[in-house]
């Protein structure tokens, strides 16, 4: 067991309906159609494929998916979209669970690295990645940059969403590069608000290049959106792209 944060019933439950823009075509479509085209004829592996934002509509373009989840609730809800033998599925963490067989394409979106809290994990999380690749496969990271630039001196907290219904901050310990979401959710009109947070081990891209060294990878490509806009030093998240040597 890694120590990433399990999703529980009801966050699970919720989930979809959070990230509707996060669903939309606007967003999807870019994402697939890059994640297609590196996996080619071969099959894709996601890890921690939640309730298949991603899997789901990537399948239904014809690639072969499988996804590693660490939530029974989080699958089960995925489970709801589509059956096992098109889409298998199986419970464990994305460090250390071997599936079945090998992959053209392995992938990890939203950030989700970020849930392995020590960096002996996150290392490990591409060495499971490289073992799972076919000689030529790819393995992708979707990973946003943190917002140290806005701290001034002695601030530990930056907000990234003020809203009518939903506030939300991320405060950082700088020294563990742990980072905690903290989110204050307006729930019905009664003026209640729902409160939650999350844990994060954020990593700068050099930091993954290294990893994917040690794990036998090598870069390929890093962009800084899934339309494959330059990546820059004003860039607020990268995709990234690393090749397992033929």
């Amino acid at each position: 067991m890694t120590s990433s944060e399990r999703w529980t019933r009801d966050t699970a439950d919720r989930y979809d309906a959070e990230e509707t823009e996060n669903s939309s075509a606007a967003v999807l479509h870019p994402t697939l159609d890059f994640l297609a085209e590196l996996a080619g004829d071969g099959r894709a592996l996601e890890f921690a494929i939640g309730t298949g934002r991603v899997g789901v509509p990537l399948r239904e373009r014809g690639v072969p998916v499988v996804g590693i989840e660490l939530s029974e609730h989080m699958a089960a809800v995925l489970r709801r979209k589509i059956d096992e033998d098109t889409l298998p599925v199986t419970i464990g963490d994305m460090a250390t669970t071997i599936v079945p067989g090998g992959f053209a394409l392995v992938y990890l979106v939203y950030n989700t690295i970020s849930n392995l809290l020590t960096q002996e994990e996150q290392v490990e999380c591409f060495r499971n990645a490289a073992r799972h690749l076919e000689p030529g496969g790819r393995f992708v990271i979707e990973l946003g940059l943190p917002p140290l630039r806005s701290l001034p001196p002695g601030q530990t907290a930056v907000p990234f969403d003020v809203s009518e219904r939903h506030l939300g901050f991320d405060t950082f310990d700088l020294v563990e590069q742990i980072l905690v979401s903290h989110h204050f959710t307006r729930d019905g009109d009664d003026g209640r608000y729902r409160r939650g947070n999350s844990r994060h081990r954020y990593a700068w891209p050099a930091e993954l290049d290294l990893m994917a060294r040690i794990a036998g990878l090598e870069r390929e490509r890093r962009v800084a959106d899934w339309d494959g806009t330059p990546f820059t030093q004003d860039s607020t998240k990268h995709i990234s792209v690393w090749r397992k040597p033929t």
